[in-house]
């Protein structure tokens, strides 16, 4: 149901994103990848935000480094994931892209993030400094226990599972205590539970986490309200 543009952001780089929305939405929403790129999952993603009645964006966050990545899960996606996200791509740059994917979001409303794995590390960054998010969710973003000490500018919520040996639970509950203001959830799942094309897939934690996602989304961007 969607479909590919192109963004531009502010230092005037050109990337892709993918871009599905309901006839009327009720306001935007920006999806951030996995380390996986702008695959088959993320556009299904995309595409339920858009079902749900909302204007969503992908940006393609790794085109700075290489155009129409899509990984899939095996050792090889993985690995070659990991090096585009935390070795190849200026990690300032994302939030730029990001920041164009939001400011094109806008012209529906209100604009939430929300992002899996390496996205849900972009989302507490994205929640954190750029101006124009009005929600944030972030799912298992790795690494954002170790950035407690950032102070968010929306209302986030978290996503953890308690069985993801990649965020300890220990961390987690630590970065709770540090930010109280961010509803943080642990689930009895692995990392990157969302993800029905990946064996760590768990559908009720999917399930629970896209409803409390959905309702922190109608409660911050006004949407049909």
């Amino acid at each position: 149901m969607g479909q590919q543009i192109e963004l531009t952001a502010a230092d005037g780089f050109s990337l892709s994103a993918y871009q599905a929305s309901a006839a009327r939405p009720r306001a935007g929403v920006v999806v951030i990848q996995e380390i996986f790129g702008v695959n088959a999952h993320i556009r299904e993603v995309v595409d339920g935000y858009a079902e749900a009645g909302y204007l969503a964006i992908a940006p393609a966050i790794f085109d700075r480094v290489e155009k129409g990545v899509e990984l899939g899960y095996d050792e090889a996606g993985m690995a070659q994931g990991i090096e585009l996200a935390f070795q190849k791509i200026d990690h300032e740059q994302a939030l730029a892209d990001v920041a164009a994917a939001v400011a094109a979001a806008s012209a529906a409303g209100k604009v939430g993030v929300v992002g899996y794995c390496f996205g849900g590390l972009l989302t507490w960054r994205s929640a954190c400094a750029l101006s124009g998010v009005s929600a944030a969710s972030a799912y298992y973003g790795g690494g954002v226990p170790g950035e407690a000490e950032r102070v968010p500018g929306c209302p986030v919520i978290a996503h953890f599972g308690k069985e993801d040996a990649h965020i300890p639970v220990p961390d987690v509950e630590r970065f709770a205590a540090a930010q109280p203001e961010v509803e943080v959830h642990l689930y009895d799942a692995d990392h990157g539970f969302n993800c029905n094309h990946r064996g760590s897939y768990n559908a009720d934690a999917a399930a629970s986490a896209l409803t409390r996602t959905l309702a922190h989304f109608a409660r911050h961007l006004d949407a049909g309200q």
